[in-house]
């Protein structure tokens, strides 16, 4: 149990106590008492306004109140607070005996790999779908982000107690995959010498030379001078198939996997497309206009009806979408996650109406909308376009800066915020590279255990270690920073960001650079020395344990 909670069942106590005297009306109420950490000016580890709450429903002044329950607080034979005091106008601070922080170590050190686990989740399956690029392009710096996001979130619901599903939307239908096989046949027909012009909203740029001159090495000029509709098939499956092994090679060596990879194009092979028009059909929700079929989402509080099938009979997104959901749904998870671009925006309506005429609680599905990413090199942004055919794709940026500090980067900011990556920052080998700081004080308390070891000091077991002789300030924020971490996965989990993990790992790192720098770990004091390479040990697990739910490698050794 968190020390949070452990005090928040104090003040309850204590609460119940006062109530059971009769100096209360009031009934007790765990929903009503807010515990936290308070300001660093603050000299305590907690703060309650319990007193504050019991004010309103008592109708007495709120200090008299926080007394009462500091006196029941102190008599508490659980008691584990080495100090309550009453500040202000009836805030409660608590401070706990430092024993209370040292228990930390032994729990991380029984628990180790799970240390940080949860059970919120209590077995719940829950689906995330991410990076779901259209494979007419190598995934750019935009993908690399919902990657290395949705990656973090799927590890950290299963931290949290989340059975979890990872899946990958394969857009490999409609105009754009035609487009794709078009643009490849005019660069293949311009490499045999047939000067065919590219297509004017075709794909450009060097890959899709490099996908033509593939699949000339591979056939020759057996299609030379044949025009697209000829082999449209061949053509564009070809290119298809090609640029799909491409992105699941980039993704692999950017740690990703997925559980599953769904193909768009099997919704309508199958009729699920249909099936699932005619199921909205049938409930009244589709209705013709204009020759189009239209879906009545505005019954679900979307600003207007969206078509799913247009004049000309081609379905659009939103048809494959409403099959796509369906499918999803029908599979029995308890809650979907859709990870989207910055252009996605307006789909949200649209989708909660489309969940909701399905049948379910729009709760079912939560849309995380990622924003831009901007390249910045030597304080100038990199120039991107993709109109050109030219990009920075995500293959670019992992081979120049590798993939853990990519990642790192990446998870820097909320996803709902625009982010910027300093490609210089990232290379560099020094503190002030976020992800050399934190990773490098991974590998300076590996360095400390090999020395350890040289030396011939055994490590004790932890419960015959002198833990108190753990007594300076630095010790004992590095053991509340490490008791805060199993809240930490639970708050993150709820509000499914792990992007918070990257602050805690910086704040870790901070603490562990400023104590190592100050206070010698192995001394001749064997005692002490045994106490603080059980801290560091720790210490050393929780930063590896919270990499590794960020998708980053914990190395053991790092060059300065």
């Amino acid at each position: 149990m968190t020390k949070d909670r452990m005090i928040k069942e104090m003040v309850l106590r204590a609460w119940q106590r006062a109530s059971e005297d009769g100096k209360i009306r009031s009934k007790p109420d765990p929903d009503k008492i807010v515990v936290e950490i308070p300001k660093e000016t603050v000299q305590a580890d907690y703060a309650t306004t319990v007193a504050m709450v019991l004010a309103r429903l008592e109708g007495r002044p709120p200090r008299e109140l926080a007394q009462m329950i500091q006196s029941y607080l102190q008599e508490d034979p659980r008691v584990i607070t080495e100090r309550v005091e009453l500040a202000g106008p009836g805030y409660l601070n608590l401070t706990l005996k430092p024993d209370q922080w040292r228990q930390v170590l032994l729990e991380v050190e029984e628990k180790g790999k799970r240390f940080g686990q949860v059970e919120i989740g209590g077995g719940r399956r829950v689906q995330v779908e991410y990076v779901s690029a259209n494979p007419t392009g190598p995934l750019h710096v935009g993908h690399g982000r919902w990657a290395a996001v949705g990656n973090a979130l799927a590890n950290l619901l299963q931290a949290a107690g989340y059975e979890v599903h990872r899946e990958y939307y394969n857009n490999d239908s409609g105009r754009q995959v035609k487009l794709l096989g078009q643009s490849v046949h005019a660069r293949y027909q311009q490499l045999v010498g047939n000067p065919l012009p590219d297509p004017e909203d075709g794909y450009r740029g060097t890959y899709v030379t490099e996908l033509a001159q593939r699949l000339k090495d591979r056939v020759g000029d057996a299609y030379r001078e044949k025009m697209f509709e000829e082999c449209l098939g061949y053509f564009t499956q070809t290119a298809l198939e090609e640029m799909m092994a491409l992105i699941r090679t980039d993704l692999k060596g950017f740690g990703i996997l997925f559980d599953s990879w769904f193909s768009e194009a099997s919704l309508f092979e199958t009729g699920a497309v249909q099936n699932a028009l005619d199921e909205l059909r049938k409930k009244d929700y589709l209705y013709e206009k204009d020759g189009a079929l239209w879906f009545r989402s505005t019954r679900f509080s979307d600003d207007k009806d969206r078509v799913v099938r247009k004049e000309d009979g081609e379905f659009t997104y939103l048809a494959s979408d409403i099959a796509y959901h369906r499918d999803k749904l029908s599979r029995g998870f308890d809650f979907l996650i859709n990870i989207w671009g910055a252009d996605h925006h307006g789909y949200i309506a649209r989708m909660e109406a489309v969940v909701l005429a399905l049948g379910y609680p729009k709760e079912k599905l939560r849309i995380l909308i990622g924003q831009l990413v901007t390249l910045v090199r030597d304080g100038r942004p990199v120039p991107m376009s993709k109109r050109a055919g030219e990009f920075v794709t995500l293959r670019d940026v992992v081979n120049e800066v590798g993939k853990d500090a990519a990642v790192f980067f990446f998870l820097m900011r909320r996803l709902d915020s625009h982010l910027e990556f300093d490609l210089e920052l990232a290379k560099r080998q020094s503190n002030e590279n976020p992800v050399y700081y934190v990773q490098y004080a991974h590998a300076r308390l590996c360095s400390v255990d090999r020395q350890a070891k040289e030396q011939g000091i055994q490590v004790k077991d932890s419960g015959q270690v002198q833990l108190d002789r753990l007594t300076e300030p630095e010790e004992m924020k590095l053991m509340k920073r490490l008791d805060a971490f199993p809240k930490l996965i639970e708050e993150s989990a709820r509000a499914l960001e792990p992007h918070r993990l990257t602050f805690y790992l910086l704040e870790l790192a901070g603490i562990l650079h400023h104590y190592y720098n100050k206070h010698r770990i192995i001394s001749d004091d064997l005692t002490l020395t045994q106490a603080r390479l059980l801290l560091v040990s720790s210490v050393r697990t929780v930063m590896a344990n919270a990499l590794g739910i960020l998708g980053v490698s914990a190395p053991e050794r790092m060059e300065r």
